[in-house]
């Protein structure tokens, strides 16, 4: 069972300076839209997977200030005392929609929209971020690494190389979301129902006076789940004989042995003659692992020389998403309601065209191929526009308005789900193993160029004519107040 913790004060000080500045100026009513987005996957990458949505779940569930809270507040010299007791009031009561976790998302795309009045949606800001941005980075790099493997298993081993313990925790459950079939990651495994994996480590040979002798140990204490590391002194000449020696003894006594593991040196000629190896002593069916400061690269390069290895235990490079250490997820105000309730779409204006945000309380659509449930592009458009799947549609590059494309036998489907409504939760949370197969399943549903690991093809991320319109309007007039 996982342990709820009260994660209000997990925020930037200049959240709640902000909330205090609204509420001196009576705006506790003021009802807003912000989105959370990223301008730019991380490397080179040009989708992200999402992921984190459950434990902005429990955040939000259990969001309250505390006696605690409250006095150490108090103690900033910063808020009066009538904000305090507001504070101990306060909870959420607003509206949350998000893609679902293991959703393929592109830059620009809402992956969270929030209405809420303006203290409690300004609140959510860093602790969302900080969730999101975290899980969505670990749970991408995952799925570029299986996609890399082509097939063969991943395992999560970076626990003792993560950014600290949460990170070790919730990056593992993203790397599964991602697409890995274990973890070696107990507190994990326990958590959130994830297979766990691991032998034993090059001490445990050490620690016995011969190779044959801490394999044979092994073996008797594991006798069905015998997998050997057979690198700690001469990978061909000790570590595999002594290994087939203990799986023959293994065998005589009716047990399957699992394998060996490798952890250095030329993985893809050792893997090789380790097959070799095993399938000349009768032990076909035992698998190769391999280790080492794997990443992407390094595992697509080992497949295309060949290598015997079945299943990949990469760490470091996953787990802290090496190359690619932040997404550069932000949450911004797209709208505001005024005192009758219309609503006031809000745009921010700058100099780099890539930081001008998208205006409006809007969703998200997929369009896919009905032949061959292939993605075609993807559709922002205002909440209250509605596609048609009967009748064609003609999308554009919002940033070369001349690129257009007419869909016709196309299925839509909307991205954003609701999860909380008026302050409650809406959502039913998928099992980790549910939120994996739907990764896979829309991983699945992007063509192969898109997925290449370098110079991947754009994907298409357009808006409607309205959202566009209403964008440039807001623009223009931005301008015109300028001069």
């Amino acid at each position: 069972m996982q342990e709820q913790r009260n994660l209000t004060m997990l925020t930037d000080l200049y959240e709640l300076t902000m909330i205090y500045g609204y509420f001196k100026h009576d705006m506790q009513s003021k009802e807003v839209v912000f989105d959370l987005f990223f301008r730019k996957s991380a490397g080179k990458s040009i989708y992200a997977v999402v992921a984190g949505l459950e434990q902005v779940i429990d955040y939000i569930e259990n969001l309250h200030f505390s006696d605690e809270d409250i006095a150490y507040l108090r103690s900033l010299n910063l808020f009066d005392e009538e904000f305090f007791k507001f504070l101990q009031r306060l909870k959420f009561t607003g509206e949350l929609y998000a893609m679902k976790e293991g959703e393929i998302a592109f830059a620009g795309e809402p992956l969270i929209r929030v209405k809420a009045p303006i203290i409690e949606a300004q609140l959510l800001e860093t602790a969302l971020l900080n969730i999101i941005n975290h899980q969505t980075l670990i749970a991408t790099k995952a799925s570029r690494v299986v996609y890399a493997a082509q097939g063969d298993g991943i395992l999560e081993f970076g626990l003792r190389r993560a950014q600290g313990p949460d990170a070790g925790i919730y990056g593992a459950r993203a790397a599964v979301i991602g697409g890995c079939v274990g973890t070696s990651n107990v507190l994990t495994g326990q958590m959130f129902d994830v297979p766990i994996k691991g032998t034993h480590a090059h001490s445990w040979v050490m620690a016995f006076p011969s190779e044959l002798d801490a394999f044979r140990a092994y073996a008797n204490v594991f006798p069905d789940s015998c997998l050997l590391l057979v690198d700690t002194y001469d990978t061909l000449r000790s570590g595999v004989p002594n290994a087939i020696t203990i799986f023959k003894e293994l065998r005589e006594k009716g047990h399957k042995p699992v394998g060996i593991r490798l952890d250095s040196g030329d993985l893809a000629y050792l893997s090789k003659e380790a097959r070799n190896m095993l399938d000349a002593a009768g032990f076909e069916e035992a698998k190769i692992f391999a280790s080492n400061d794997l990443d992407e690269y390094i595992i697509w390069d080992l497949k295309a020389q060949g290598a015997k290895i079945d299943v990949w235990g990469v760490g470091t490079a996953l787990i802290t998403s090496k190359g690619s250490p932040a997404l550069g997820g932000v949450y911004k105000l797209v709208s505001e309601y005024d005192n009758e309730g219309n609503e006031l779409p809000k745009i921010k204006k700058s100099d780099n065209p890539e930081k001008i945000t998208t205006p409006g309380y809007k969703k998200v659509y997929r369009f896919y191929e009905k032949e061959t449930g292939k993605a075609i592009a993807d559709y922002i458009a205002l909440d209250g526009e509605t596609i048609n799947e009967s009748e064609p549609i003609t999308i554009f590059d919002p940033n070369a308005v001349w690129k257009q494309m007419t869909l016709t036998n196309f299925h839509a489907k909307e991205l954003l789900c609701p999860v909380f409504i008026d302050g409650e939760c809406v959502y039913k949370k998928p099992s980790l193993k549910e939120i994996a197969k739907y990764t896979a399943d829309g991983i699945d549903s992007l063509w192969d160029e898109f997925k290449r690991l370098t110079n991947p093809q754009i994907y298409k991320v357009d808006l409607s004519q309205k959202l566009y319109d209403t964008k440039q309007r807001l623009l223009n007039e931005i301008q015109e107040d300028s001069k």
